[in-house]
């Protein structure tokens, strides 16, 4: 019988970051890129920056890429190596919550207070 790999998912994760938010790395090769936010996968606690973490893929040719070859993509990385940057500053920041009086929850900027949603 064949041994499968075991996945680190859980079904209610929630990131401190959205997709087009725009984050700084704090860690890894990559420490101190500033890119924008892809796509984000809370399932594996992954996130897709734009221009970070680019990695080499080699692929055969076929209909949609007729060439082939080696083909640099971005990786997802962690969530827990990006921090937001605060629109006021323009630094890194930690998120916070707050309720505002129409209910609506909101993300604001731990440095500068401002609502970032």
């Amino acid at each position: 019988m064949a041994r499968t790999k075991k996945r680190l998912e859980s079904y209610n994760n929630k990131l401190h970051v959205k997709k087009d938010d725009n984050v700084i790395v704090i860690t890894g090769k990559d420490k101190g890129k500033r890119g924008r936010i892809i796509a984000a996968y809370p399932r594996l606690n992954k996130v897709l920056v734009e221009g970070v973490n680019i990695v080499k893929r080699h692929s055969k040719p076929s209909q949609a890429n007729p060439q082939g070859g080696i083909i640099e993509k971005e990786a997802p990385i962690h969530v827990s190596n990006v921090m937001l940057i605060d629109p006021k500053s323009n630094k890194p920041t930690r998120v916070g919550y707050k309720v505002l009086d129409n209910g609506k929850k909101v993300r604001i900027s731990k440095k500068s207070g401002e609502v970032i949603d």
